[in-house]
C-alpha cells in the first residue's frame, strides 16, 4: 500500500479538570428550562444555531428541532410537584 496516511478526526481533548457528568446533567436541565421559558433566549439560539445554515432544507429541520421547546411543543412542566420531571430531550444523530 505505500505510503498512504491515515488521517482521522479523533478525539479532541479530555474533559476540564472540573468536569463531571453530574454538573453537566444539571447544566443541560437549565439550558432546556432557559429554551422553555425564556422566548428571547430561544429565538437568540435559533439564530446563533440556525442562521448560519444556507441549505434551505436543513435550515428548516434546524428551526424546527426547536418547536419542542415552544410554548405549544413544550412538555407540561412540572411545577409544584415534588417529583422531577422525567422528560429526556435528546437529538442525538440529528
Amino acid at each position: 500500500m505505500g505510503d498512504t496516511e491515515v488521517v482521522t478526526n479523533g478525539p479532541q481533548g479530555s474533559p476540564p479538570p472540573d468536569w463531571s457528568a453530574r454538573r453537566n446533567v444539571i447544566e443541560s436541565e437549565h439550558y432546556d428550562r432557559l429554551l422553555e421559558s425564556n422566548r428571547g433566549f430561544r429565538q437568540a439560539r435559533m439564530r446563533r444555531e440556525c442562521g448560519p445554515i444556507t441549505d434551505p432544507q436543513l435550515h428548516q429541520q434546524c428551526l424546527d428541532s426547536f418547536a419542542q421547546y415552544g410554548p405549544s411543543g413544550a412538555s407540561t412542566p412540572a411545577f409544584g410537584s415534588s417529583t422531577p420531571s422525567r422528560h429526556y430531550r435528546s437529538n442525538y444523530g440529528r
